[in-house]
């Protein structure tokens, strides 16, 4: 049976603002309060947070394990994408797992990979068993976003998912703002594999939080099974999926959001390396101000999740609060990182990082949130799955080329910086499109059109 599809319909704008739970012939389904709700997310978030520390943590032990394994920035580059060659392939496991498992057993068994796969890389370093364990991860962690975000939303109505989409994208800034200093402190002075062995602790942490409060939320199909006519009334019906997937909404905001990952996936594989072999900084410094970029990122998701949802339960179309606002961000991190290349004060050079990963980090929660609305209810996790899939392929190619730059650059610290300024052009060239082509509301009338 599958129970976490997300019911009450895909879009805000016929959802009045402070909309009730689904209800069931006796009445609500859950005892919902925004604390109960919130209190839900936050599980997601904690789980969010251990699902980045994964992906981050090949940039903080990437210098000392390439001393010990004798690598080349070209193949710490190659560990990077080869993760997300898999990862990719994972996300279009979101829609089965959803069908087959629930969502609290499905997220336990990714969270228990997780936490043991990189384990024998402790027993047996090599670039071999490097490249397998991480490419493991990935296919363990490729499912895991669509069905999160299925997760969280279960707990909250379409006009109010912005925020706890943000929460969620904003795991990445915690665990970078949160673990990153811890993490690089315990490479510092223990060594990369005690990192590995915490992060194993973490996820069994995680496990036990999860297993002893976890239930699904209102806005799921299993809340309302049993309101005979409303629930039927409330499921829409399923529609092909290419009516989803060639929707100009859902083209353009792929490619938008694979940019935009590219530059998430080299700041996860290189933002340290960058600070330290580029820049000057100390290991201890360069995985300290691993989250600077992560703050910035943190306050604008926050800030601009908060400010869209009131717009969207006040009546602003999706197009402008979840479409133009994410595109503006993503334009402006473009134009910031454009002129990386010609900074050669350090100090500057981080802040135009952070500020310019800042303001693309914000497309993350609302061009989700724009994604869900296009489909029929119970077709999310499959529709997120794909689109979180498509995502990744910015993770392919982004960390091995920008190893490629490094090792032909002058210098490091032109290499990196090339890296971003390339990513920087082709995120300001797909804002540009999502600002032209997308349109939610347009292209959900579309899908339905035919239903």
């Amino acid at each position: 049976m599958t129970t976490g599809e997300i019911v009450n319909g895909s879009s805000g704008a016929h959802e009045k603002p402070g909309a009730s739970a689904p209800k069931t012939s006796n009445g609500p389904a859950f005892g919902v309060t925004p604390g109960r709700a919130w209190g839900m997310t936050g599980m997601v978030i904690f789980l969010y947070v251990v699902n980045y520390a994964d992906k981050a943590v090949l940039g903080i032990i990437a210098q000392p394990l390439a001393r010990e394994l004798g690598m080349s920035s070209s193949q710490i580059g190659l560990v990077g994408s080869l993760f997300f060659v898999t990862f990719t392939l994972g996300g279009f496991l979101a829609g089965p797992l959803n069908k087959y498992l629930t969502l609290r057993w499905a997220l336990l068994a990714l969270g228990l990979v997780w936490s043991v796969v990189m384990l024998p890389l402790i027993v047996s370093a090599s670039l071999v068993m490097l490249i397998v364990t991480r490419m493991l991860l990935g296919l363990a962690e490729g499912p895991a976003s669509a069905l999160m975000h299925t997760a969280a939303y279960s707990w909250h109505p379409p006009t109010k998912r912005g925020l706890p989409g943000a929460f969620l994208a904003g795991s990445a800034s915690v665990a970078k703002i949160a673990l990153a200093p811890i993490l690089a402190y315990i490479t510092v002075e223990w060594g990369w594999r005690a990192a590995l062995v915490a992060l194993s602790i973490l996820g069994g942490v995680w496990m036990l939080t999860w297993l002893t409060g976890w239930k699904e939320g209102p806005y799921t199909t299993s809340a309302v099974k049993g309101a005979g006519a409303a629930a039927s009334a409330a499921t829409e019906p399923s529609v092909p999926w290419r009516k989803i997937f060639l929707t100009r909404t859902f083209i353009s905001c792929a490619v938008l959001i694979m940019v935009v990952y590219a530059l998430t996936t080299v700041v996860l594989t290189w933002l340290p390396s960058y600070f330290e072999v580029g820049l000057g900084y100390s290991a201890l410094q360069a995985g300290s101000m691993f989250a600077l970029p992560s703050i910035v990122g943190l306050v604008l998701m926050v800030s601009s999740g908060t400010v869209t949802d009131r717009l969207s339960q006040k009546g602003y179309r999706s197009r402008v609060v979840r479409i133009i606002v994410p595109a503006v961000g993503v334009l402006t991190c473009g134009l910031i990182l454009v002129f990386l290349p010609s900074i050669s004060t350090p100090a500057i050079a981080v802040a135009v990082v952070s500020i310019g990963y800042g303001f693309g980090a914000i497309a993350f929660p609302l061009i989700n949130a724009a994604i869900s609305e296009l489909c029929p209810p119970q077709q999310t996790a499959g529709t997120m799955g794909v689109f979180l899939a498509l995502m990744a392929i910015g993770g392919l190619v982004a960390p091995y080329g920008t190893g490629v730059i490094v090792d032909n650059a002058a210098t490091p610290a032109a290499g990196y910086a090339t890296s971003f300024q390339i990513i920087g052009v082709l995120g300001a060239i797909a804002a540009v499109a999502v600002l032209v082509l997308a349109n939610p509301e347009r292209d959900r009338k579309l899908i339905r059109s035919e239903a």
